[in-house]
């Protein structure tokens, strides 16, 4: 990381949908392409741009950002759910993740929940389980007719 760029989190706006949506198909691709057969992330790798704007704008979500640059982008629904949490392949060990979960850690407790839990993919896992997450159970998701293995897991808030 440039010794003049620092990593920080702002609230999304909906000028960050293009940036938002191509971090999470390069992350996908380039990333949990190593986890996942091609015909898996063909089905996974598709966004309805239109959906994804309403999606973002319907739960609280944030953008890190490394310098100017969006970096990386998550959400949580107000049951504690973490549906989204993706770094940009060329920003992945720089403590992009690290930084958005502390995010979203804060603002559950701050809504007074008590849990947080995710759908974490195979190639996310070790890294919700580094940071407190447990398994609850693995599970297979159907996308566009493709079975994509992953796993329920939950934190409980302190």
């Amino acid at each position: 990381m440039p010794p003049n760029a620092m990593l920080s989190v702002r609230n999304y706006s909906p000028l960050d949908l293009d940036a938002v949506i191509d971090i999470f198909l390069r992350a996908i691709r380039e990333v949990a392409s190593k986890d996942y057969n091609q015909a898996q992330i063909d089905a996974w790798a598709q966004v309805d741009r239109a959906a994804w704007g309403k999606r973002r704008l319907s739960r609280p979500t944030w953008v890190a950002l490394l310098g100017q640059a969006l970096v990386g982008f998550t959400d949580l629904e107000a049951d504690g759910h973490l549906d989204m949490m993706f770094v940009c392949p060329a920003h992945q060990g720089i403590g992009v993740d690290s930084l958005l979960l502390k995010t979203v850690e804060a603002a559950a407790k701050s809504q007074g929940l008590s849990r947080l839990f995710t759908e974490a993919s195979i190639t996310a896992k070790p890294f919700f389980e580094k940071r407190g997450f447990s398994i609850q159970a693995p599970q297979w998701v159907s996308k566009r007719g493709q079975a994509l293995a992953n796993f329920r897991m939950e934190k409980i808030l302190a």
